[in-house]
């Protein structure tokens, strides 16, 4: 891992299959090394459930397993022994390879992108220029990064061929490659030579809507409104569209910042996910665990508002996430705000957005939720009202800025921007 302020990584402990396995998925334990243990700088990789000590941590048994832990557990989040039996700890599986890694890999190793392969491939096939601030690696005291350098042609070229289902020629192994570290289902890959580094989406070949530009849309009428988010642009390369968005999980002399989901936060497992939602994150953030609570409240609250405003319901909560710095969280800029299709006006959320588990894609919803994140009824109307109206007045702007055709302006405002449904009053 990358310690805070570092620009080299350090050995911080082994992964290892224990030979068990929790619903079909093998369970892999987590030991801390003893030299880093012994590090004056050592942090806990994530503390409610992998606490810094001696012993090695089987997930499937939260709370039990280590010995000699430095100073108190970690109040304020779910502790180990009150999380869910995991088969890899949340932390390093937010390091994994999601749908599109694994389809690459699966498609580079076995020829087959439906393949199945072990966690371990995954994590040990993927490159290193991963999401966060850890890597995996076979040995303990040489590190070899993974990963070459590609062009956003090459990027392109190889994502095609990956979404195919075809097999990935020499010259571009390297490129297909990239796509490997980051989540999600749809293609993409990292574009290292862009300073800190940029995620590059790109469109696919079965889209009926400008995914791309929609998703580049939601993320600058998010920033217009206020919301921390990084920067977004809109480029035309190979014949596709693609949106570059600068990475915030990397500084500036080329260290790495640590990152930790939602539900590795809350402590759930990803089938678990659908019973939780923006409560429970508030819950989360009034604890000790966190910095800047009231502010990031008001984050919170105006990301959930801006979701509605422009139908991104895929809010789930591997779309949240935390810095972590071995002492505080803190809410990441907002990632993946992307309007989604609707065939109707009726929308629900991936999660909830009141304590008692309305999802409905509505104003009305919100301004009951205010409560939840410390603010009036009359306060959470001024930030939904704040955010009407930015969009309103922001909006062909924008579109200019994310290249929307006539066409492709018609066809998100009023029905995924906006949508009269979000404005209907309780019934």
């Amino acid at each position: 891992m990358w310690l805070p302020g570092a620009s080299d990584p350090v050995p911080a402990g082994a992964i290892q299959p224990t030979g068990a396995s929790l619903e079909g998925e093998p369970v892999i334990a987590f030991t801390y090394a003893r030299s880093y243990r012994e590090r004056k700088d050592a942090i806990a990789l994530f503390p409610p459930e992998l606490p810094l000590g001696a012993g090695t941590i089987d997930p499937t048994r939260p709370g039990g397993t280590v010995r000699d832990l430095r100073g108190d557990p970690w109040l304020g989040l779910p502790r180990a022994q009150d999380r869910s039996a995991v088969p890899l700890a949340g932390c390093l599986r937010d390091a994994a390879p999601d749908a599109w890694g694994r389809r690459v890999i699966n498609l580079r190793l076995a020829a087959d992108p439906e393949a199945y392969l072990t966690e371990m491939t995954y994590l040990q096939s993927s490159s290193s220029d991963r999401i966060g601030a850890l890597d995996f690696q076979s040995s303990p005291s040489v590190y070899e990064p993974r990963g070459e350098s590609a062009t956003l042609e090459q990027l392109i070229n190889a994502a095609a061929l990956v979404e195919a289902g075809e097999p990935i020629p020499e010259e571009l192994a390297a490129a297909a490659g990239h796509g490997t570290s980051i989540g999600g289902a749809r293609p993409k890959a990292i574009l290292s030579d862009h300073g800190p580094g940029v995620i590059a989406k790109f469109s696919s070949s079965t889209d009926t809507r400008p995914v791309v530009k929609a998703e580049a849309v939601g993320m600058l009428l998010a920033g217009r409104v206020g919301i921390d988010v990084p920067r977004v642009q809109v480029v035309h390369a190979a014949g596709k569209d693609v949106l570059l968005v600068d990475r915030f999980d990397r500084t500036a002399n080329g260290g790495r910042r640590m990152m930790v989901s939602a539900l590795t936060v809350l402590g759930l497992r990803a089938q678990e996910a659908r019973y939780a939602g923006y409560p429970d994150l508030v819950q989360s953030i009034r604890s000790a665990g966190w910095s800047e609570v009231r502010s990031q409240l008001q984050e919170l609250y105006t990301r959930m508002v801006v979701n509605i405003a422009i139908s991104n319901t895929d809010d789930h909560l591997r779309n949240h996430a935390a810095f972590w710095d071995g002492h505080t969280l803190q809410l990441t800029p907002a990632y993946d705000v992307s309007p989604q299709p609707r065939s109707t006006q009726v929308a629900t959320h991936a999660i909830a957005l009141t304590a008692r588990d309305n999802r409905y894609s509505q104003f009305w919803v919100a301004e009951e939720a205010a409560i939840d994140f410390g603010l009036t009824k009359a306060q959470g109307q001024e930030v939904i009202d704040h955010v009407v109206t930015t969009i309103r007045g922001s909006w062909d702007e924008v579109c200019d800025e994310a290249h929307l055709t006539r066409a492709e302006r018609a066809q998100l405002w009023g029905r995924e921007i906006l949508n009269p449904y979000a404005f209907y009053p309780e019934s």
